[in-house]
């Protein structure tokens, strides 16, 4: 029997209650759209089927949830470590849904991929915890065909970033950039909540790096997140302060990313004769928040001075946040949020029949004459 639009239904109030914090918003700020709420939640008045779907599309929360007995187990498919070290494995709606995006996007990419013949990437999961960070970067330098000045000829961090993506995906890795869920800009991915996240596979392995961080901390992202696919692990995290979890894995990723970037043996040396973060900076082509941090990791500078100079860099980073202008190339911020790599894999197979458009739209988040422009674009 089908409800009509004026029936009263047998919702879940307590579910109503839990879809709200679920979604990150609170009742105050759901009662300027829905005076109601509260009386709706305690059943002391019922909505109307078109006021609870619509009720359900503002908290993002599928329609049938609502009549479910007890909130359903959502967990993610890899742990999430938090410098603060807290143990709550909650993350926020915006957050899960991005990585469900994600996970589907490279579910359907592992499948395209075998039945294509590809072969699993050797390079994944084949160093352990056991390792030393310097054998690890050895081995990551070899796979990228970089050497340890590789960074010496661009001139500013978001050069070395985009170069260095375009050699992480010829690796045959998906690096999706973005600060929001797909592209609903109103839902923001905070980065004190999440700088990164890996999806190791031997053969799609993805890398998330939040694009609303400043371009420093994206390449050290960059970097952490290929140490957790050469050591077979998928993970989250949020680095708070640039600094790891109190978790090994995490430890060792972190290692691996400041030694490729600033090797200890060349800024000791360095060091030695000048301690100045701004000419060490200079000289390794990375930010000085990167130098400063590896400069606490080989006890050179307090962790005070270093919090100092992270103060420093999230001001200077939130100064440009409010004075960017809002405009900016669409299609250049697209390729970045589906990855040039995975949004060319979807093309081939949209030209070979072996997806449809309707799924490809999906899987790209792009739609229609836009989808169509932009494979123009960069696949003509």
């Amino acid at each position: 029997m089908q409800l009509s639009m004026s029936q009263e239904i047998n919702y879940n109030g307590a579910i109503l209650h839990w879809a709200i914090g679920r979604a990150g918003t609170s009742l105050e700020k759901l009662e300027k759209a829905f005076p109601k709420l509260p009386d709706w939640i305690s059943k002391r008045a019922h909505p109307t089927l078109k006021q609870l779907e619509k009720l359900s599309h503002t908290l993002h929360v599928p329609f049938g949830y609502l009549f479910l007995d007890s909130p359903p187990n959502e967990p993610i498919p890899f742990p999430f470590f938090r410098t603060t070290g807290s143990t709550n494995t909650r993350i926020s709606l915006n957050l899960y849904d991005t990585i469900l995006l994600n996970q589907r996007r490279q579910d359907w990419l592992r499948d395209y991929l075998r039945e294509n013949g590809a072969e699993p990437l050797d390079y994944v999961d084949s160093f352990s915890r056991k390792n030393r960070p310097e054998v690890i970067v050895a081995a990551i330098r070899k796979q990228l065909g970089l050497a340890e000045e590789w960074a010496a000829g661009f001139s500013t961090i978001e050069e070395s970033v985009n170069f260095l993506t375009e050699r992480i995906e010829e690796m045959g890795v998906v690096v999706i950039f973005n600060g929001v869920v797909e592209n609903s800009n109103g839902r923001a991915l905070p980065v004190e909540e999440c700088r990164g996240f890996v999806l190791v596979d031997p053969y799609a392995p993805l890398m998330f790096v939040n694009n609303a961080d400043g371009k420093a901390a994206q390449l050290f992202t960059l970097l952490h997140e290929l140490a957790h696919i050469f050591i077979g692990q998928s993970a989250g995290f949020d680095n708070g302060k640039l600094l790891p979890a109190d978790d090994p894995i995490e430890q060792l990723c972190d290692q691996v990313a400041a030694e490729f970037l600033v090797p200890a043996a060349t800024l000791l040396n360095l060091w030695a004769v000048d301690p100045g973060i701004d000419r060490l900076a200079r000289h390794f082509k990375v930010s000085r928040i990167v130098v400063a941090r590896r400069a606490l990791d080989l006890g050179k500078i307090t962790k005070t001075a270093f919090f100092k100079l992270y103060a420093v860099y999230r001001a200077e980073i939130q100064h440009k946040k409010d004075t960017a202008s809002n405009g900016g190339n669409f299609y250049a911020t697209q390729k970045k949020r589906v990855s040039i790599r995975f949004a060319g894999l979807v093309d081939r197979a949209v030209k070979t029949e072996q997806l449809l458009y309707r799924d490809a739209y999906k899987l790209t988040g792009l739609k229609g004459d836009t989808y169509s422009k932009f494979m123009a674009k960069y696949f003509a």
